[in-house]
Parts: C-alpha cells; structure tokens; sequence
C-alpha cells in the first residue's frame, strides 16, 4: 500500500511540475502577442481624442507621470504627448471625475495647449444604468459634445451642465453624473495650457 501510495505521489508531482512547465513556456510564447494587442487598443484609445493627422510622433512611446489634484486624484497618471516634428502640439492624460454619483469617473482626454479639448473618453465609471452611463459612448453621443469645445478661462461659465447655467446637457433623472464629467474636462484642459514649459521636469513612465 505504501508503493502505491509512493508511486501516486510520483505520478502527481510530474504532473504539477509538467503542468507548471508548460504554463510557463506558453506564457513566455503569448506574452509579446498580449502586450502587442495592449498596445494596439491603447492607440485606438488615443485616437479618439487625438486626431492622429495632427502629430507625427510615436505618442505611445512618449509617456510621462503627472500630478496634480486638477487631475480628480493625488496619484500619478499618464500623459501621453504628440509632436509636430519637434513641437508639443498637444497630450492626451489620464483624469477623474471624482464626484461621479457611484463613484470616481476614470476619463482619458486629449487636448492643445490653448484650452481646446479635442476629445473626451471615459474609461471607468460605475454610474447608474438607464441613467448616468449616458457618459458612455457604447450609450450615447454625449461625450462627443466636448470635442472641438474651448476653455477660456478657470470662470468660463459655458462649461458647466445647463441646469448650472452653461452648454452641456444633463440626464433626466441624473444630473450629478455630467457636471462631475464636465467639470474633470475643464479642469484638465486649463491644466494642460502650460504643460510644454514643465516637459523637462516630467518623469518618464518607464521609470515607474
């Protein structure tokens, strides 16, 4: 009984460590092809809110880590710079919208350095179904209506939900959702106006 308990627990440690094997060798394979396809959808990502025909760099390899508490968070988030050639033209970075009703709202937006949003994404939210998520381009268009749009200045009183006297339209039933949206895009757009003088100061993400 012993031999064949023995031979049972040989049997059963080959197999964990075949298994074990295996399962590293076809991570080691698949590995490139998961962060390649990472890649792939980060560009999309930033294609949506940086139109690509206005910088010629490879945006995906010009990483930096910002902080700031315009940005909804006290963490670090990603900025992601476009060039014309040698000049900055513009940055897509991470935000929050950190009055979100269910939550902080994870927003991804693009814009120049003079105050234009070219475009908004949300890429996290737990907002209410039927109601908040209208934020979610999978719902509706709403999120479009930034793009193109301006901020003059931090009392620009267009930017803020009509309900608080301004452009953007509130959700029936659900108007905290789009003023916490509204608010994290204009935040993040002044805080972008003087972001070429700080590029030298800014850490790079490969250092994280």
């Amino acid at each position: 009984m012993i031999s064949t308990m023995r031979r049972h627990a040989t049997t059963l440690a080959l197999f964990a460590a075949l298994t074990t094997g295996l399962t590293a060798v076809v991570n080691t394979l698949t590995k490139p092809t998961i962060a390649h396809q990472a890649q792939l959808q980060q560009k999309a990502l930033l294609d949506q809110v940086i139109p690509p025909d206005i910088y010629d760099n490879n945006i995906l390899q010009e990483c930096y880590l910002v902080t700031d508490e315009a940005l909804g968070t006290t963490s670090a988030r990603h900025l992601y710079l476009a060039r014309k050639g040698d000049t900055p033209v513009a940055a897509a970075i991470e935000s929050s919208a950190p009055d979100g009703y269910s939550g902080a709202i994870h927003l991804l937006i693009g814009a120049d350095f003079h105050g234009k949003v070219l475009g908004v994404r949300v890429t996290e939210h737990h907002e209410t179904p039927g109601l908040g998520d209208k934020i979610d381009p999978r719902v509706s268009d709403w999120i479009t209506r930034f793009t193109g749009r301006t901020v003059q200045s931090a009392d620009d009183r267009q930017w803020a939900v009509k309900k608080d006297g301004g452009e953007y339209d509130q959700f029936t039933g659900a108007t905290i959702t789009p003023r916490a949206v509204v608010n994290a895009s204009k935040r993040t757009a002044l805080f972008m106006q003087p972001l070429p003088a700080r590029l030298t100061t800014l850490q790079n993400c490969g250092e994280e």
